[in-house]
């Protein structure tokens, strides 16, 4: 988990988004527990502080919950709800960028979309 941060963006939201697409990829499932704020701070190489505010943004969302003396947890349902979230962000943020600078080159998403089918 000790990539390079993006000066651009507070570390604890990139923790935070690192867990999330760990969700979102099936790498932490829903029902399993969370690392703990200890083993964050570790991996990261960050303060237990921040490691602490990047897990208690995931309960603030409603992803996470916490089990008295067993730590946290992923919720039922939670990736589900972040596909839901995510699928939004990019219809709403994503694609209309992306497909200005589809338009902006010229580009046919006819034959971008035939060269992707020959990829797979």
């Amino acid at each position: 988990m000790n990539d390079a941060w993006d000066e651009s963006v507070p570390i604890y939201v990139q923790i935070r988004d690192r867990i999330v697409r760990a969700i979102l990829d099936g790498a932490i499932p829903e029902g399993a527990a969370l690392p703990s704020v200890r083993q964050v701070a570790a991996d990261c190489q960050v303060n237990p502080m921040t490691a602490m505010k990047a897990l208690h943004a995931l309960l603030d969302d409603g992803l996470a919950e916490k089990r008295r003396g067993l730590g946290m947890f992923v919720l039922e349902g939670a990736r589900e709800r972040l596909i839901t979230r995510e699928r939004e962000r990019f219809l709403e943020v994503q694609w209309p960028e992306t497909l200005a600078t589809i338009r902006r080159l010229g580009l046919d998403p006819v034959e971008l979309l035939a060269k992707e089918g020959t990829r797979s």
